[in-house]
């Protein structure tokens, strides 16, 4: 099933295209420029399955993307949060978009969070947070970009966002990441497998 499976589904511009709301899904956010699309070619074992772009903001649509022969699990790459260098109505139309998703899908069964080790939580990641927790919905956070930083300091980084985060959303599991190094890959492969399978017992990766 996972990652084996993975494929492309369907790419959403609106709420009447996202796929019949049955089986299992996890959504991935973050903020723009976070390696989000980087960190999910990565556990799906796919080099070019999720776009990447040196252009943050590429992504205006809602991904799907199956991860079984009978598309009942699912992983959903939602548009990167936050970015300032596009229009207004644009960034109310994503607004909607994902609004839409989170409200309207029963089959939303967790959230993977893409956050940059070397910036940590930010305004619209908390409030991301926030909402996973009145929905409650687990949550794992990828800390993003972890080779980038010495283990040393990337141990600190680990222990200041997981207090950070635990102010907002006291169950969110916190974990150090990489897409180059595939630090931390099999630990979030294994997340993800438990939530779509629901096999999960709350224990942090």
């Amino acid at each position: 099933m996972f990652p084996a499976a993975a494929r492309f589904m369907l790419s959403a511009f609106d709420a009447q295209h996202f796929p019949a709301d049955e089986g299992v899904e996890i959504a991935c956010c973050g903020r723009s420029n976070a390696g989000k699309s980087s960190a999910l070619n990565a556990l799906m074992g796919r080099k070019n399955l999720a776009r990447t772009s040196k252009t943050p903001g590429r992504t205006r649509e809602i991904n799907f993307f199956s991860l079984d022969a009978g598309d009942q699990r699912r992983l959903v790459d939602l548009p990167g949060y936050g970015y300032a260098r596009v229009s207004k109505s644009e960034r109310r139309s994503w607004g909607v978009l994902v609004d839409d998703y989170l409200d309207m899908r029963a089959s939303l069964s967790g959230v993977l969070m893409v956050v940059d080790i070397r910036r940590g939580l930010l305004d619209f990641d908390r409030q991301m947070l926030a909402w996973c927790g009145a929905a409650e919905l687990p949550v794992l956070i990828l800390l993003s970009k972890a080779d980038r930083l010495s283990k040393s300091h990337r141990s600190n980084a680990v222990r200041e966002h997981r207090g950070d985060a635990e102010v907002v959303r006291s169950e969110a599991a916190v974990l150090a990441f990489s897409s180059t190094t595939r630090l931390g890959l099999d630990e979030a492969r294994q997340w993800l497998s438990d939530h779509l399978t629901g096999t999960a017992d709350g224990r942090a990766p």
